[in-house]
């Protein structure tokens, strides 16, 4: 900037948050449950809590019962108990369900609820500033703070009112620094902050890559009596072929509402795929769209899924605070559930940073956390699903998940895998083929009734940008880009992306041009992701902008 930028304005916590997410208020409602005294901060980017929340969501209530056990006798969000579970294998033109008495107990969804896990977030944060936490919607953390040692020891909210060139604009508003004996970071899947921490303390060393999958999802009204309030379907299969990961979900909500969603394993191969069209090709399935015949599309989202599992979360702990939630990736795979031990991560956390401040500790690691989680909730979620996504990987969907149900079998018999702990080798991004190796897809036209657009489709996601801001996607080496993205693979961004944010466009030379439609960003982080060469940079834009979701 061709300017000094005053000194930002400083406010001191004992505990700061990142992330107004089910992990973020677990933990703070946690840390004033054991130490009322405790001043506690949380930073959420959205213009609302919940604003960004994008999740199926079956939740199972385990880590609630913990949290807040007197819950069940409350007015909340969490309404509509599971009355009936289904499975199903989807072939081009009809479906085969699976007994569910082959399915493992932990596929059991009874006992868990079909919710919008933002309006659980939306009351969690009530719960959690009516025991005195501070929550500071609309101000995005983009800055981590050091001390001389290099521990963190806060973190600084990004200025408003920058403009496209970089320069302060009339409206300006320096960023503020919140400062904190921890620093706890659940700023979810691929967060910019949790991405600097893991490179800059090596939290990932001795891990197995992450891995992630790409998850759309569509609210719909239906006719009532098509309407099955608690019925949860899981599907696999078409339209995705044998050797590309990923399924779907119907959850029946009340009011005559259904959530369609459908999960795109990132670790693809054909550069030409689009998961937006694959989603809208699902739709077309004759179950599908006979649920959806005479409905309406309420709303839309897309949003990253950290599938790596257990032998994948990187070390939890740096000087000056932990990973909490989806920065950590505690999601459990076949049962496409994470919230609850996102939540138990939060506890664990606020537990750990409780004991150290009592102790009169600071900004150094917290050991107990990072001891904790394996012998935890969390850790016996994950332990015995360790293989499915591997084997899913290795072997495709129909071997893949066959030896995937026999591995959590044998966990659930006899306490153990016949295959120990496999790796997931490469990560998502290194999997693309050269476009040359692979044929265009070509995907039918919307019908604007059953499918649709990307354009109409973020429309009704409510994503809004000042457009007089810098670009919050960076391409880092735009030759590069040139050279490679598109000479290489064929520009796969304007496919990967669910949101239109990306397009390579020809001038009036015939040349080509990358034009980033920053404006259209769902803030689900698939480039920062999926691009070949990782030359995508996401960051947060001014506080508060991106999606609105109301109810997804």
């Amino acid at each position: 900037m061709s300017e000094l930028l005053p000194e930002r304005e400083a406010m001191e916590f004992d505990v700061v948050i990142v992330g107004a997410g089910p992990a973020g208020l677990a933990a703070a409602i946690r840390l004033k449950q054991l130490d009322p005294d405790l001043s506690v901060v949380v930073l959420e980017k959205g213009g609302e809590v919940g604003a960004h929340i994008l999740s199926g969501n079956v939740l199972d209530p385990s880590a609630l019962d913990r949290l807040l056990p007197e819950w069940r006798q409350e007015e909340t969000p969490i309404r509509t108990p599971v009355t009936d579970d289904r499975f199903y294998f989807y072939g081009p033109q009809g479906s085969l369900r699976l007994p569910n008495a082959l399915m493992p107990r932990l596929m059991n969804n009874h006992g868990n609820f079909v919710v919008s896990l933002g309006l659980v977030c939306k009351w969690l944060a009530e719960k959690a500033e009516a025991l005195g936490v501070e929550i500071y919607p609309g101000f995005a953390a983009a800055e981590l703070l050091f001390d001389e040692a290099g521990a963190v020891v806060g973190v600084a909210t990004g200025d408003m009112g920058i403009t496209r060139s970089g320069e302060p604009g009339p409206a300006h508003q320096r960023g503020m620094a919140l400062m904190g004996k921890y620093v706890l970071v659940g700023e979810g899947v691929r967060g910019s902050l949790a991405k600097q921490l893991m490179a800059r303390f090596g939290l990932q060393a001795g891990r197995e890559p992450q891995k992630f999958g790409l998850g759309l999802k569509e609210l719909w009204e239906i006719a009532p009596e098509k309407s099955v309030p608690g019925r949860v379907q899981h599907s696999f299969g078409w339209p995705l072929d044998a050797r590309t990961g990923g399924g779907s979900f119907l959850y029946h909500l009340g009011g005559n509402q259904v959530f369609v969603g459908f999960v795109v394993h990132l670790n693809y191969k054909n550069p030409y795929l689009s998961p937006f069209e694959e989603f809208q090709r699902f739709k077309t399935h004759p179950d599908i769209a006979a649920l959806l015949e005479g409905g309406k599309r309420l709303a839309y989202g897309a949003r990253a899924i950290t599938e790596g599992g257990y032998q994948s979360v990187p070390k939890l702990v740096f000087p000056g605070g932990a990973l909490i939630g989806c920065s950590a990736g505690f999601v459990n795979v076949p049962r496409i559930k994470g919230a609850h031990n996102a939540m138990t991560s939060g506890m664990l956390a606020a537990e750990a940073a409780v004991e150290a401040i009592g102790a009169g500790r600071a900004h150094d690691e917290l050991a107990a956390y990072e001891a904790a989680w394996r012998e935890s909730p969390i850790g016996r979620d994950l332990k015995p699903v360790r293989n499915v996504k591997p084997l899913w990987s290795k072997y495709g969907t129909m071997l893949g998940i066959a030896l995937g149900g026999i591995d959590m079998w044998t966990n659930q018999l006899f306490g153990r895998s016949l295959f120990g702990t496999l790796g997931h080798g490469k990560p998502d991004h290194a999997s693309l083929d050269p476009a040359a190796e692979h044929k265009p897809i070509a995907y039918p036209r919307p019908d604007g009734t059953l499918t649709f657009d990307k354009v109409s489709s973020v429309y009704l996601s409510n994503t809004n940008h000042e457009e007089d801001q810098p670009v919050h996607l960076v391409v880092r080496d735009p030759a590069l880009q040139h050279a490679s993205e598109l000479g290489v693979y064929g520009g796969p961004s304007q496919r990967y992306c669910p949101a239109g944010v990306y397009e390579w466009v020809k001038d009036g030379d015939g040349s080509d041009r990358y034009v980033i439609n920053a404006q259209n960003c769902v803030h689900c982080k698939t480039c920062d992701i999926k691009d070949p060469n990782q030359n995508i940079d996401w960051q947060p834009p001014q506080g508060g902008e991106g999606p609105v979701y109301q109810t997804m």
